[in-house]
């Protein structure tokens, strides 16, 4: 690539740079991101509502994410920036031809042509390999019960919490000696009549 488009395109990514900066000093000062007044600001959480509590978390990882994208941003602009230095800007890391102008011109810290960077977006991750990492050290029973394990007997999840649901079971309560189809609840049994009776004339 001649050294003019080298510089045009330095430029272009310096002041994509600067832009970034700006989003980030915008989002840190908006409170979008880095923000915990609001959480933080509370001396007791015990009369809050679960949502609200949830709400203020969810900004939380909101902003995180978004910090997130805008910082691998700043690291592509400045890879883009060592590549025009050493001589590689413009050439795909994964297939080694040149990249697009047209694809620079949108997109001017691009590591890859366009047909390398289709091909690497529709590759999915295996179904084995995209579990929680939580179940690397969670064992039996606590991962998905009996059906994981269907040779081994035991108690397993369903049993605790049958367990639990017994153990929480009151005596003499309807449970005990109402079946669900025969109970008929008190309102239904009123006839017309009797309604009708109790009516002033």
């Amino acid at each position: 690539m001649e050294k003019n488009k080298l510089d045009y395109y330095e430029k272009k990514l310096i002041n994509e740079k600067n832009k970034v900066n700006d989003l980030i000093r915008n989002m840190r000062k908006n409170e979008t991101i880095d923000s915990k007044s609001e959480i933080a600001s509370e001396l007791s959480f015990y009369d809050n509502h679960p949502s609200d509590l949830a709400t203020e978390i969810n900004d939380i990882e909101k902003g995180m994410a978004l910090r997130e994208n805008e910082t691998t941003i700043l690291e592509k602009i400045d890879a883009a920036i060592n590549r025009i230095q050493d001589g590689t800007y413009g050439i795909c890391k994964n297939c080694g031809e040149k990249i697009s102008e047209e694809r620079l011109e949108f997109l001017p810290y691009a590591e890859n042509c366009v047909k390398c960077q289709t091909k690497i977006a529709s590759i999915k991750p295996r179904p084995g390999d995209n579990r929680p990492v939580e179940e690397e050290v969670l064992g039996y029973p606590f991962t998905t019960g009996y059906t994981r394990y269907s040779s081994k007997t035991g108690f397993d999840l369903e049993d605790s919490y049958e367990a639990v649901q017994n153990f929480d079971k009151r005596p003499n309560t309807m449970d005990d000696f109402i079946d669900d189809d025969e109970y008929v609840d008190f309102m239904d049994k009123v006839s017309n009549a009797q309604y009708k009776a109790q009516l002033p004339d």
